[in-house]
């Protein structure tokens, strides 16, 4: 390692990205932002230790499906991105994870929206950890909520990933 480099925890560097304190020689082993983020317009608004919170101003003319309202998978990415950031705070150094499932349930449908996402944990494991994800709208009304279940991946099963 090189030692003008500062390893810090993963929830460190992410508070310090949001609060732009972030030094030059501030380094984590995984790429934030990540590029979804870029793609879909998600921000990182709140970090805790097992919490996250994602907004993105959802726009029909770039996010919807055949019916014109904003695509399901679309709020699929914004929960599994709070969802991910959430359990990578609580990742060490040299672990990894993965997520083994994803279920969302539909509530309203939305159009051109401010939608938040606020992941928080329900059961934080050694190995396998569960998370819930609300997603509401500006007006703070539902739209969807997610879970997922991750896997924190240590050793050669961290390896690459």
């Amino acid at each position: 390692m090189d030692h003008d480099v500062a390893r810090i925890s993963n929830l460190d560097y992410l508070k310090g990205f949001l609060s732009g304190t972030l030094a030059p020689t501030d380094q984590s082993p995984f790429k934030f932002p990540f590029p979804i983020m870029k793609t879909l317009g998600l921000q990182l608004v709140a970090v805790g230790e097992g919490t996250a919170s994602f907004e993105m101003q959802a726009k029909t003319e770039l996010h919807s499906n055949p019916m014109g309202t904003i695509h399901g998978g679309v709020l699929c990415d914004i929960s599994d991105a709070a969802i991910g950031t959430a359990h990578l705070t609580t990742v060490a150094d040299g672990e990894s994870f993965t997520s083994i499932d994803l279920q969302i349930n539909f509530f309203r449908p939305v159009w051109n929206e401010r939608l938040k996402a606020v992941a928080r944990p329900v059961h934080r494991g050694r190995t396998i950890s569960r998370y819930v994800c609300d997603i509401t709208r500006a007006d703070g009304k539902p739209v969807a909520q997610l879970t997922s279940t991750m896997m924190t991946l240590r050793g050669e099963a961290a390896q690459g990933r």
